[in-house]
């Protein structure tokens, strides 16, 4: 669930203790459900337990706690923002406050971890001591900041196997419990996010626990700890900024500050996802360019190159492309083109499996030489060896079956000596053993030119994995195993590649049902895959409607970003929306809006109207590509999507292939053929017409079609009926398309 089960209370952090807490946007959602309250069990006998040493001075600790000491009686009802209900706004008041206390024997003081006991049948809670206090019935208490476990988290109990069973998450949450459901003490290793495995392991207590990330319920969002020291670093107050994360400035930060930062655009489309994102960056300065596109879809991919001829786009699997990266990064290494002290980074799994793909290409070269040298066995004894080609040169490189021939691999294409491009062939590397030279200069060449990512040298990938896994219009859905269904495994690539070059920032974007789909499993997985690899992660879920779009187009963002870099909030709605279908209540934290109690001016929802209603009339034999729109744009929206792009932002673009200044173009129907063409003639113009308002037609019971036996059947003018048969018998006359 995305709820966390360890609390009666959900508070702010209110007290100097607690040095992480983290500054919120003004206006962000609240929770609306909180989670179950926690049920910690008294354990120890009362005179095992005391608050010892003097009390804390009376003026500090109303300093410190000033809503402990606003009457005589037990509990106080206060307005708390985050409360929902009665019990949540009852806060129990104190006669004193202690900075230690001794349970069972042992000694407590402010900042300590301990484990709580829980409900029988469940693992012990583990919390972080924050407050001890006698209550004005002279009763021990303390207050509890909850650590979560994996499952405790969105990440839930079927993806927590991602996550190191020893790393724990210490929330935002607190609430007050009895002194005696404290169970024992609890070493709680602070680790950096970044440190290597080596490092990690050294610092890791014989309990086995450690944090380095805090979990928050406010987006779901696991993110650095934040403490007084990097706050003083920092040297900044704004909001953003007070998300920092460790003060890394490794070389390769520097690199990404002092340089241009490349982005890889997955399953990118036409490219509307990389280029808003490069758009929006150099609002903040930021020079952030789409380097390398990937789509399986070739009329995308020549879309996304006719208008973005600067990006390398190819026309590909995602998977792969993948394996294309890692045999990229292995001929690097074979060919010493890499950095000598930064080595290709092998990344394990948090459980400490080592990935079977990482060898550090040894083996996988030792069996190529293998297979080389007995093929060329086999050409020097073959009797009728065939004729051998010199290549002149290596144009290209695949990862694949460009030849069609069922048998994948690493492929070049290879330009023949004396033959031009009409003979350019796919050869598989094996073909290529007596071609060093040739290979050595095609992978220097493309190094230098970035033709591929390598690992560390990607600022930042975005994308959105296919969708029809979880798409409700799908129904032969596997429920019982998302994974399993291979329309689901492109969330698996994308988040190996992710893994394979550890880019700074990553920006993943799907449809609602991910969330809807089998306890919103893929999506928790997604969260989990990031978190595992140490990246800070929030979700998100807006409408496009809420930011100025005419339509309403809820989606599922998820951000990602490197222990080293801020994690970026979601920008709160400007505009009012026509709003459709609901947020899945296990998930209602992450919807990006208002809260109810906050009052905004937000602009009028825009329509179709404001879109498309200066759009001249189009025939059905329109074949130009570009015209004039021949009105002025009616609407603020009209005359922003007119602009081009290099005057709707300072841009560097390249407009080599950029339209006429007020062009309107693609303005083309799909040209129908007559008989179509006069049924469409026939269609009323209004809002869900279609053949069920042609004359002819009744809608009869249960909502099925009937012929009108009332009149003779409707004709077109070559002779053939206007509404055909098979619109009256598709899905046994039921169909409204």
């Amino acid at each position: 669930m995305g709820k966390g089960s360890k609390r009666k209370h959900q508070k702010k952090i209110d007290e100097s203790i607690d040095s992480e807490s983290e500054t919120q946007s003004q206006g962000l959602t609240t929770l609306l459900d909180p989670p179950k309250p926690k049920k910690a069990r008294k354990v120890v006998p009362d005179s095992d337990l005391c608050l010892v040493g003097p009390p804390i001075a009376p003026a500090e600790a109303r300093q410190r706690w000033p809503h402990r000491y606003q009457s005589k009686n037990k509990v106080k009802k206060q307005a708390v923002i985050e409360a929902s209900n009665d019990e949540e706004n009852e806060v129990l008041q104190a006669k004193n406050h202690y900075v230690e206390a001794i349970v069972d024997g042992c000694r407590y003081k402010l900042g300590d971890n301990a484990y709580v006991k829980a409900e029988d049948g469940n693992l012990d809670y583990i919390a972080r001591i924050v407050e001890f206090f006698e209550t004005v019935d002279q009763e021990p208490f303390f207050k509890a900041q909850w650590f979560y476990r994996a499952e405790d988290t969105v990440i839930n109990k079927d993806n927590a196997h991602l996550i190191d069973k020893r790393r724990v998450f210490l929330s935002d949450i607190h609430d007050d419990n009895p002194l005696n459901c404290i169970i024992s003490k609890v070493e709680i290793a602070e680790i950096a996010p970044d440190n290597d495995s080596a490092a990690k392991e050294s610092r890791i207590p014989d309990s086995g626990l450690y944090y380095n990330m805090k979990y928050s319920l406010q987006h779901l969002t696991f993110k650095n700890i934040f403490t007084e020291i990097s706050k003083k670093d920092s040297g900044t107050s704004s909001v953003v900024s007070s998300e920092c994360g460790s003060n890394n400035t490794s070389s390769e930060v520097q690199r990404f500050d002092n340089s241009q930062k490349y982005l890889l655009d997955l399953y990118s489309g036409c490219g509307a996802m990389s280029t808003g994102l490069c758009m929006g960056a150099s609002l903040a300065g930021i020079k952030l360019v789409t380097k390398w596109a990937v789509d399986i879809n070739s009329f995308a991919c020549k879309s996304l190159q006719w208008n973005h001829p600067e990006t390398k786009v190819r026309n590909e699997a995602a998977e792969d492309f993948l394996c294309l990266l890692k045999e990229w990064e292995k001929l690097c290494q074979k060919f010493s083109l890499l950095e000598p002290n930064k080595p290709s980074e092998t990344v394990s799994s948090e459980t400490g499996e080592e990935d079977d793909d990482d060898d550090d290409g040894q083996g996988c070269e030792e069996e190529k030489e293998q297979e080389q040298e007995k093929e060329r066995q086999y050409d020097s004894s073959s009797e009728d060896s065939s004729e051998e080609f010199e290549v002149e040169r290596l144009l290209d490189i695949c990862f694949g079956d460009p030849n069609k021939a069922k048998k994948r691999g690493l492929y070049f294409k290879v330009r023949w000596k004396g033959y031009d491009k009409s003979y350019d062939t796919w050869e598989p590397i094996e073909g290529l053993s007596n071609c060093e030279e040739r290979l050595k200069e095609f992978v220097s060449k493309g190094y230098k030119s970035n033709i591929l990512p390598l690992p560390g040298s990607v600022y930042f990938i975005c994308g959105g994995p296919p969708c029809q896994g979880v798409s409700g219009f799908n129904r032969f859905r596997n429920s019982n195993a998302p994974l399993e269904d291979v329309k689901n495994k492109q969330l698996v690539v994308y988040m190996d590649t992710i893994e394979h070059l550890k880019p700074r920032y990553v920006l993943m974007e799907n449809v609602v049902d991910i969330l809807k789909f089998a306890k919103g499993f893929l999506g928790r997985y997604a969260v989990g895959r990031l978190v595992s690899m140490n990246y800070q992660a929030r979700m998100g879920m807006m409408a496009a409607g809420s930011y100025g779009v005419p339509q309403f187009r809820m989606r599922v963002f998820l951000w990602g970003s490197h222990p080293s870099e801020k994690l970026p909030q979601y920008p709160l709605p400007t505009h009012e929306v026509f709003s459709r279908g609901g947020v899945p209540n296990e998930f209602e934290e992450i919807h990006v809006t208002y809260d109810k109690k906050d009052s905004c001016q937000l602009e009028s929802a825009l329509t179709l109207a404001d879109a498309i209603s200066d759009l001249p009339q189009v025939n059905n034999d329109e074949s130009r590509d570009q015209r004039n729109y021949g009105t002025t744009a009616r609407t603020e929206f009209q005359k922003f999507i007119r602009l081009r792009r290099k005057d709707v932002i300072n841009l560097t673009v390249d407009s080599r292939h950029a339209p006429s200044l007020g062009m309107l173009c693609d303005h083309q129907p799909l040209q129908l053929n007559p008989d179509d063409y006069d049924r469409v003639c026939h269609i009323p113009k209004k809002k869900g017409a279609n053949f069920r308002d042609l004359p002819g037609v009744v809608v009869g019971e249960n909502n099925r079609v009937e012929w009108d036996t009332t009149m003779d059947r409707v004709l077109l003018k070559s002779g053939k009926p206007l509404v055909p048969d098979y619109a009256m018998k598709f899905v046994k006359g039921r169909s409204t398309k």
